[in-house]
C-alpha cells in the first residue's frame, strides 16, 4: 500500500478566502486531469491579524476537513499560513505530502536572479513573518531581500480593477517606494495569492529587466513534479472535478473567487462547512 495506491483521490488546496484561488487555477491548469477540492475559511480571513497560534489552529482545523475528503496531497495557498504551519501540517498529514506557496517562489526567483536583489510584494502579515527573506537567504546567502506590504493591490484585485491607470498608479507607487533607498530590482516576487491576477501591470511598472516570480504557477509545478516522482498523477482521460467549500458567504465567495478561478460561479457551486 502506498499514498497513490488510488491517484483519483483529489488534491487538497485551503487558504483563509477566495486569494489561494489563483493557486488552484495554476494547478488546473498545469494538471487538467486531477481532481480539486478547495475549502477557504471565509468566516475568519484574514489569518494575518491573527495570532501565530490561532494561524495554525486554524490551519490544522482547515486540514482536518480536507483529511475527510481523502486527498492525495494538501497545498497551503495561503502565505500566512505557509509562514507559520507548514510543519506542523506536515506532521499532522503524514506521509501525504504538504506544500505551501512560499518555497517554490523563493526557489524559482533564485533560480531565475542567482545573487540578485529580490522585492517581495506581500501583504502586512507575511511581510512582518519574513518568511520569504528567510527561504530566499537559506538557499542564497549572496540575494538581497526586501519586503513591501502593499495592501491596497489585495483591494484591486478583489475589485477586478487589475490593470488601467489606477491599478498602474498604485503599483507604481509601491515599487518607487520599494527603490527609493536604491534597491535596484532583479525580480519582483508576487508574495501573496491575490497578486497573479496583477500580474501584467506589475510587469509592466517593473520594466523588461525584472523577472516576475508568480508564486501560483511555481507551486503548482512542483505539485505536478511531486505527484509524478511519487506516481501519483492521476490516470483518468477525463478532465478533473472541482469541489468549493468555504465557511462564510458562498454568494460573496462567489463572485469574487470567479474572479480569481477565470470562470463564472454561482453561490450553489460553493458549498458552505463548519470547522
Amino acid at each position: 500500500m502506498t499514498i497513490y495506491d488510488n491517484k483519483l483521490l483529489p488534491i487538497g488546496v485551503f487558504d483563509s478566502g477566495v486569494g489561494g484561488l489563483t493557486v488552484l487555477k495554476a494547478i488546473r491548469e498545469a494538471l487538467p486531469k486531477e481532481n480539486l477540492i478547495y475549502l477557504g475559511d471565509t468566516a475568519r480571513l484574514p489569518y494575518g491579524t491573527k495570532s501565530p497560534a490561532s494561524i495554525a489552529r486554524y490551519a490544522t482545523q482547515a486540514t482536518a476537513k480536507l483529511l475527510e475528503h481523502e486527498i492525495k496531497m494538501l497545498v497551503i495557498a495561503c502565505n500566512t499560513a505557509s509562514a507559520v504551519a507548514l510543519d506542523t501540517l506536515r506532521d499532522q498529514v503524514h506521509p501525504i505530502p504538504v506544500l505551501g506557496v512560499i518555497e517554490p517562489g523563493a526557489t524559482a526567483a533564485i533560480a531565475a536572479r542567482p545573487g540578485g536583489a529580490h522585492l517581495v510584494l506581500a501583504t502586512e502579515a507575511t511581510v512582518r513573518l519574513g518568511a520569504y527573506s528567510k527561504a530566499i537567504l537559506l538557499r542564497d546567502r549572496g540575494a538581497r531581500v526586501k519586503e513591501k506590504a502593499c495592501e491596497l493591490m489585495v483591494s484591486l484585485a478583489e475589485e477586478g480593477w487589475t490593470d488601467g491607470a489606477i491599478a498602474e498608479s498604485i503599483v507604481r507607487r509601491y515599487l518607487a517606494e520599494a527603490q527609493a533607498d536604491g534597491f535596484a530590482l532583479d525580480s519582483v516576487i508576487l508574495g501573496c495569492t491575490h497578486f497573479p491576477l496583477l500580474r501584467d501591470t506589475i510587469a509592466g511598472v517593473a520594466g523588461d529587466g525584472v523577472t516576475v516570480v508568480d508564486s501560483a504557477v511555481t507551486t503548482a509545478a512542483v505539485v505536478r513534479e511531486v505527484l509524478s516522482s511519487g506516481g501519483g498523477l492521476c490516470d483518468s482521460q477525463q478532465p478533473g472535478h472541482l469541489h468549493l467549500l468555504a465557511t462564510d458567504g458562498a454568494a460573496r465567495f462567489a463572485r469574487v473567487g470567479g474572479q480569481f478561478l477565470g470562470e463564472t460561479l454561482t453561490a450553489e457551486d460553493v458549498h458552505l462547512v463548519d470547522l
